[in-house]
């Protein structure tokens, strides 16, 4: 059985106050929406194990008010059953409640979700995301329910090393993937743009920045979250690669507004008669996505190389 970190006295109180409140929110909103379930089953519902990863974890964490670039809180939360892993469903209350209260937080916080199974199944399959997450991270909450026998019942698997061989095939296989999808997204925003529609342009930048990050974190970690969010997908790229980090000027609210609207795009610009986007406002994403696609190809092809 792994054995994870419980202590978090690396960090300042402040932060320490930060994180028992993220948890008890997670706990919160989690408890309200398997209490409105019809199905008995998934009243029953549990958060087995709240972890913390990623800069706070290690210690290594960023504030550079500087740049603006500030590192978040990063969570793992490990669920009793698949269906809970939904994010639509289970949880964006807590999504929502956190974004809210980000002006009270001293970093943003972000969180995944998966199964125990799921975990288990990447730390056995050496999975680099998930062994390095049981490596450095800390253990913020954990249902201590046993077994008859008195054992604890829901174990995190032991690591186990990657197959380098298979490890870069996969990776390899990855990038050719997702970098060819990038540019072609850029080819359908570019024509987009020359004709003027600006909804469709601006839901082709969203997606080749989505497909851009994908790109990034599974050639570098055979991993990538079930997510449409770029500004969670932005922030587990840029914790793994900080070159990445100047792309996106932040603490601008100009800036800050454009890349809300390049967010919202998946949907609102799609399906909504209320999204607007200027011209000036797409030419000067389109640089940014540009710019992030050049990077991101330019890291991986490193990356292979030194494999």
């Amino acid at each position: 059985m792994q054995t994870l970190k419980t202590n978090l006295d690396h960090l300042p109180a402040r932060k320490q106050r930060d994180l028992e409140q993220i948890v008890a929110v997670l706990h919160e909103e989690f408890a309200d929406k398997i209490k409105t379930a019809t199905q008995p089953d998934r009243k029953l519902g549990r958060i087995l194990k709240i972890i913390l990863f990623g800069s706070h974890a290690r210690g290594d964490w960023v504030e550079d008010r500087t740049s603006g670039y500030f590192s978040d809180y990063d969570i793992l939360v490990i669920v009793s059953h698949a269906d809970f892993t939904d994010m639509a469903t289970y949880w964006a209350p807590a999504e929502d409640r956190l974004m809210r209260g980000r002006e009270m937080f001293h970093s943003l916080p972000q969180f995944i979700v998966h199964t125990l199974d799921e975990v288990n199944t990447g730390l056995t399959t050496g999975q680099y995301f998930f062994t390095d997450i049981i490596r450095d991270g800390v253990l913020l909450y954990e249902l201590t329910d046993q077994t008859p026998k008195g054992q604890t019942k829901y174990k995190l698997a032991t690591p186990t090393p990657p197959d380098q061989a298979t490890a870069k095939k996969m990776a390899q296989e990855y990038y050719e993937h997702w970098s060819e999808s990038a540019k072609s997204g850029l080819k359908g925003a570019r024509f987009y743009i020359e004709g003027g529609d600006k909804n469709d342009a601006a839901f082709l930048l969203h997606q080749t920045t989505e497909r851009a990050y994908t790109c990034f974190l599974l050639t570098k970690t055979l991993y990538n979250p079930s997510t449409h969010n770029i500004k969670n997908l932005r922030s587990m790229a840029e914790a793994k690669e900080e070159h990445l980090r100047p792309i996106w000027p932040r603490g601008q609210k100009p800036f800050d507004k454009r890349f809300e609207l390049l967010k919202k795009a998946y949907v609102e610009a799609r399906y909504s008669k209320h999204y607007e986007i200027t011209a000036e406002e797409l030419d000067w994403l389109l640089e940014r996505v540009e710019d992030l696609v050049g990077q991101v190809d330019e890291l991986c092809q490193a990356y292979l190389t030194g494999l």
